[in-house]
């Protein structure tokens, strides 16, 4: 059995070595540990292996001698600009004061600029939040006084108790309850030691997954607000495509009456996309749901709960079946993609589905020699697709539908009409390659595979549904 203990221990030698002897006289093995005194002085993660028995044991004996974080400690760092005049002495004052309020300083900052002020920063310990309201009130007396947000600055000033105070900010953007931000917290940092360990700075990237954090709470409730359109194919059969502001499409095929669905889009927007779906189809509850995957990224799966049956290729399911049993999916598998992906559905409050829904109507091929290989065929009512497997250049197991009686294809994540993003959808796009270096598995094998797609599209006017932006027009002539 394995379990992260996030530790606070105290500053001083031998701190280490008084954990380790006590996981040590347990019979636990420790498997990773991962601390950086410049990112946060106090906070040491352990990775460490046991029986159940023995790792209870531990949790009695460093709850013991202090080193497990009690969230009962509300301690925190406020930034804080105060504009002071350019003259000698000018810094007296606030420091008196700071002095005055018993506070300590966690960071100090300040650089001429040509102009008669300085910007002077101060990063202050504070655990009474009356006691900061007071200071600032007495503050403002000498100067102005601004509170510096993290994700505008581009150095991380807390440099005692980081992890904390940056994972409550993503809790708080995407309403993550307390016990979901202490496994946040554990994939945070293995992020920043992944990162350490290859000699990049991790602000960069804690600073795009901040954003994409605020971008998915501020798309939440009546802020959801995809673009819906639809798009007539026969007198009998229309596609409905949904773009919401962050994660993939969803398109629901209407044909003779009945639906399919193609991709589901992030779990965060359950209730909202519900809404949708009863709209769009009043009897949604009483239908039988079926959905097409077109890969087994978590931004297309989030809602597969919601359907009866699943409809994949054998890799695809595979990938989701790894997931439910707590196995590591096919991002998972890159350990330079692994903290990002377990960030990612964290924040979207992804849950796997149950294996049993899959239905897999084509030829499992292991190994593919071409970018796209025709594995079988697919009928929908009036649709009748071809089925063509990718050689994994976006993900293995990623599936392209054509229909070409119909003149149309859904290509999931390989082609996208990227000059028909939404103002919001392209805000959110230009994160992901910063978190996982690229969305694509091989940028240049997937290439060929796009390539590929359009190269198979017969003579006519064809109509390409990607899985994110709009609905792309393509016209092949003879």
């Amino acid at each position: 059995m394995k379990k992260t203990y996030v530790t606070s221990m105290p500053n001083h030698i031998g701190a280490f070595l008084k954990a380790s002897r006590c996981f040590s006289a347990l019979g636990i093995n420790i498997t990773r540990v991962s601390y950086n005194k410049a990112v946060d002085s106090h906070t040491l993660f352990i990775d460490a292996e046991g029986t159940e028995e023995q790792l209870g044991k531990a949790d009695v004996e460093l709850e013991k001698i202090g080193y497990l974080q009690n969230d009962t400690n509300k301690t925190s760092i406020v930034l804080l600009e105060f504009r002071l005049r350019d003259v000698p002495g000018s810094v007296t004052d606030i420091l008196t004061l700071i002095n005055d309020f018993n506070f300590n300083i966690s960071y100090i900052s300040s650089q001429e600029n040509g102009t008669d002020y300085q910007l002077f920063k101060m990063g202050l310990y504070v655990d009474d939040p009356d006691k900061i309201s007071e200071f600032l009130t007495e503050a403002e007396k000498l100067c102005k006084v601004r509170i510096i947000n993290y994700n505008s600055s581009e150095k991380i000033y807390d440099n005692s108790i980081f992890y904390n105070n940056y994972v409550m900010g993503l809790s708080q953007a995407t309403g993550l309850s307390e016990e979901t931000g202490r496994e946040l917290l554990v994939h945070v940092n293995l992020a920043m030691q992944t990162l350490d360990e290859q000699g990049l700075s991790p602000y960069r990237t804690f600073d795009s997954i901040s954003k994409f954090a605020e971008l998915l709470g501020a798309s939440k409730g009546k802020a959801f607000s995809p673009r819906i359109t639809t798009h007539k194919i026969t007198d009998n059969t229309e596609i409905t495509l949904i773009e919401p502001p962050c994660g993939s499409n969803t398109a629901i095929i209407k044909s003779n009456g009945r639906y399919l669905f193609v991709d589901s889009g992030y779990a965060c927007y359950n209730e909202e996309m519900q809404k949708i779906f009863r709209k769009l189809i009043p009897d949604f509850d009483d239908i039988k749901k079926s959905i097409v995957v077109t890969h087994a990224d978590v931004d297309h799966c989030g809602l597969l709960h919601l359907f009866d049956e699943i409809i994949a290729s054998h890799k695809t399911a595979l990938c989701l079946s790894n997931e439910y049993l707590r196995l590591d999916g096919f991002r998972e598998s890159n350990p330079l993609h692994k903290p990002y992906i377990n960030i990612c559905k964290i924040l979207t409050s992804y849950k796997p589905v149950k294996p049993d829904k899959f239905s897999l109507l084509w030829n499992n091929n292991e190994n593919l020699t071409e970018p796209l290989t025709q594995t079988g065929f697919f009928d929908f009512e009036e649709l009748h697709f071809e089925v063509y497997e990718g050689k994994g250049g976006h993900l293995p197991g990623e599936i392209v539908l054509i229909d070409y009686s119909k003149h149309i294809a859904f290509t999931g994540d390989i082609y996208i009409n990227v000059k028909g993003l939404t103002p919001e959808q392209e805000k959110y796009n230009q994160y992901a390659p910063i978190l996982m270096t690229s969305v694509d598995t091989d940028p240049v094998l997937c290439a060929e595979e796009r390539r590929a797609i359009l190269q198979r599209l017969g003579v006519g006017d064809w109509q390409i549904f990607g899985a994110h932006g709009f609905k792309k027009d393509y016209s092949v002539n003879a």
